[in-house]
C-alpha cells in the first residue's frame, strides 16, 4: 500500500486567532482538507455526581455533530438539491447569494477607489 493510500494519522485541530471569531485548521503539507468534521457539543446539565475522591463534579451532556464542506456539496449535488440544503441551513439560494455578493464587492471596490459619493 502506497503512502497516499494509507490512512492518515493527522487529526485536524480547530484553532482561533486572537481577536477573531472565525476558527481555522492548519492543514499540513501533503494532507487533504477534511471533508467532514465531527464535533462533540458539551453542555453542563446542572447536576452533579461524586468523582473517585468523593468531590462533586458537573455532569455533562454530550452530543456528536457533523459539519461538512459546502464546496463539496455544491460540486456533487444538482442545483435544486444544493439549494434545498442551503434552505435547510437558513441560507438563500446560491444564485441569490452570488448576486448579493457581487453587489457588496462592487460597493467595496467603489469605496476603496474613491469613486463612490
Amino acid at each position: 500500500m502506497s503512502t497516499k493510500q494509507q490512512a492518515s494519522q493527522w487529526i485536524p485541530e480547530i484553532m482561533y486567532e486572537e481577536g477573531s471569531y472565525i476558527p481555522f485548521i492548519e492543514v499540513p503539507n501533503g494532507e487533504d482538507e477534511p471533508q467532514i468534521l465531527y464535533v462533540s457539543m458539551n453542555r453542563k446539565t446542572g447536576d452533579f455526581e461524586p468523582d473517585e475522591n468523593g468531590d462533586e463534579v458537573s455532569i455533562w451532556e454530550m452530543e456528536l455533530k457533523q459539519f461538512c464542506r459546502m464546496d463539496l456539496l455544491a460540486e456533487k449535488l444538482d442545483a435544486a438539491a444544493f439549494d434545498a440544503v442551503r434552505a435547510a441551513l437558513g441560507l438563500e439560494p446560491r444564485a441569490v447569494a452570488i448576486e448579493k455578493g457581487r453587489v457588496i464587492t462592487a460597493s467595496v471596490a467603489e469605496a476603496v477607489s474613491g469613486t463612490r459619493e
